[in-house]
């Protein structure tokens, strides 16, 4: 090979050289900063929180209302128990005359205990004469069906 020059060109940089390279990011701002966000997330806790207090508040005084309708009707309850056993009962002493009426010396309606006092029977008592269903259903409640 010939060691001249005249076939190729030597590809060199320009006078002064390239420009510089940018190879830095620059994408542009995207959204709240960080800081902002932060700031939103304890706005809404406080708010949260807030809410929270306040229902709590509105759940307790509800809760008491309902405490005081339920002392308030409590005796309305009773009553109405009681006439219920009541009734129950004269049932049950009439169903006893028309069993007993022909057995000397049985008096209907005596009390089988040695005392005055009045002692609110046992559902088991008061329904013995009714079908067995019935005192079932009244004495386990809707546990009878499971």
């Amino acid at each position: 090979m010939a060691s001249g020059t005249a076939g190729y060109k030597q590809d060199l940089p320009p006078k002064g050289g390239y420009g510089p390279i940018e190879y830095a990011r620059k994408l542009p701002r995207r959204g709240p900063s960080g800081y902002a966000l932060f700031a939103l997330g304890i706005g809404v806790a406080v708010f949260g929180y807030a809410q929270l207090f306040a229902s709590n508040r509105r759940r307790r005084e509800w809760w008491a209302e309902e405490i005081e309708v339920q002392v308030a009707l409590c005796p309305l309850y009773k009553a109405e128990q009681d006439r219920l056993i009541l009734r129950q009962y004269r049932s049950n002493l009439e169903e006893e005359a028309k069993i007993m009426e022909g057995v000397e010396g049985w008096v209907v309606g005596e009390s089988v205990y040695h005392n005055k006092k009045w002692n609110t029977p046992q559902p088991v008592e008061i329904l013995n004469l009714r079908p067995k269903e019935d005192m079932v259903r009244k004495v386990q409640g809707y546990t009878y069906n499971i």
